[in-house]
């Protein structure tokens, strides 16, 4: 290593580095991921344990792609994707996102209503309250403010940590289950667990991976610096779903109580270890959703502007940036505003944006990889053949599990 990089790689300067990665991985364990590894833990116990660290290694080797590509570039996703594909499949992949997105962020609103609802807060309430705190986060005016602001309502996943120690689970078992591989022959448990690996990676986190590397100006010098944020911020989001499943698998489980969310869990925790569990587990679902609805309309908004070529980012002023701030405002208006709506079928949303993710994905993927090994736009930092192996197989794997997730669902499991 050269004398260089190592004296970058210093508590200090690592702390200092410490963000992006972080808050791309930890906000894709919004209410969808929490509602995922609650359920699973309730219905098969520990028997989907196995997977996380399998996770947690997809979600490095994407997460450390888009970094590094923002790193030597200074450039966003959709900008290189404008530019090595052209502008008509930027412009299918922006549409592709901004319909997903916004469907996912309806979801995010709903799950603050659930978690608030647990404490005695009515929707009509507390969505457009919430709705309201979230646009000012993103009008601040400062990336920088924004950013620390997220990372401090990160802090309360670790409700999810303590909530796992308060139940007392039987840790060797939790090991065991933790390294061992474990396949049950029902078309309810692959579902599951397409589901499971699915809610780690989502086509924005990509997005805001390497937005959030450009906007704070780093270079190819803050590659190895970007490494440790990435795989940290992968391992510490993966342990949390990995504590969410030890915590209802331990509890739930045992007792044959299934939950269709994570308002359910946290009701249903309540009885058997008492109310501080219901507590936990709410905070955590009103944080985490919080802190997805922040990052959502923002990272759509980006990619949208970037792609076109618009003034981008949350230092611009609405004179500057119009479209920007604008298409903010409209995701963040009509997410809240149909989540109080009575009548609308939130379920269906959610599946519409699981389909467009589940198709989208891949593809974008595929963008990433052919960027990453181009020796014109990456140089000496382009994929090597063992990263390359590993992308192509995330890209096979995300594939498959998403078709057989599509036929499940067309099958009615």
């Amino acid at each position: 290593m050269a004398r260089g990089t190592s004296e970058r790689l210093t508590l200090a300067a690592v702390l200092g580095a410490m963000g992006p990665g972080l808050l791309a991985a930890l906000a894709g364990n919004d209410a969808g991921g929490i509602a995922t590894y609650s359920s699973a833990g309730a219905t098969y116990g520990y028997g989907t344990l196995w997977i996380l660290p399998i996770m947690a290694l997809l979600l490095i080797v994407v997460q450390e792609t888009a970094a590094r590509c923002g790193c030597v570039t200074g450039k966003g996703f959709a900008s290189l994707i404008r530019e090595k594909f052209g502008v008509r499949k930027s412009a299918l992949a922006m549409a592709a996102l901004l319909i997903a997105n916004t469907a996912v962020t309806i979801s995010e609103f709903a799950g603050l209503a659930s978690g608030l609802a647990l404490f005695g807060v009515p929707k009509t309430i507390s969505v457009p309250l919430v709705a309201l705190v979230i646009w000012l986060v993103s009008m601040s005016g400062s990336f920088r403010r924004i950013e620390k602001i997220l990372l401090l309502v990160s802090c309360v996943f670790l409700t999810y940590v303590v909530a796992a120690f308060l139940v007392g689970p039987d840790w060797g078992a939790v090991a065991a289950a933790t390294v061992t591989p474990r396949m049950v022959a029902s078309p309810g448990y692959v579902s599951l667990l397409v589901a499971t690996i699915g809610t780690t990676i989502a086509p924005w986190m990509i997005f805001l991976a390497q937005n959030n590397v450009v906007d704070k100006n780093v270079d190819e010098s803050g590659i190895p610096l970007q490494r440790v944020d990435t795989v940290s911020g992968s391992i510490i989001a993966c342990a949390i779903a990995w504590f969410i499943i030890v915590t209802t698998g331990s509890v739930l489980y045992p007792a044959g109580i299934e939950v269709s969310d994570a308002a359910d869990a946290a009701l249903a925790l309540e009885p058997i270890v008492g109310p501080w569990s219901t507590v936990l587990f709410a905070a955590g679902l009103v944080a985490a959703s919080f802190l997805a609805a922040c990052v959502l309309p923002g990272v759509t908004s980006s990619a949208i502007c970037e792609a076109f070529g618009w003034e981008r980012g949350a230092d611009r002023s609405w004179d500057e940036a119009p479209v920007y701030r604008g298409i903010i405002t409209a995701v963040i208006m009509v997410s809240a505003l149909l989540v109080i709506l009575p009548g609308v079928d939130l379920f269906e949303i959610m599946m519409s944006a699981q389909v467009i993710n589940g198709v989208l994905l891949p593809v974008l993927l595929v963008f990433l990889v052919f960027i990453a090994s181009d020796r014109l736009i990456m140089g000496q930092y382009r994929n090597g053949r063992v990263w390359n192996v590993l992308t192509w197989a995330t890209i096979v794997l995300i594939t498959v599990l998403t078709v057989v997730m599509f036929v499940l669902q067309l099958l009615g499991f």
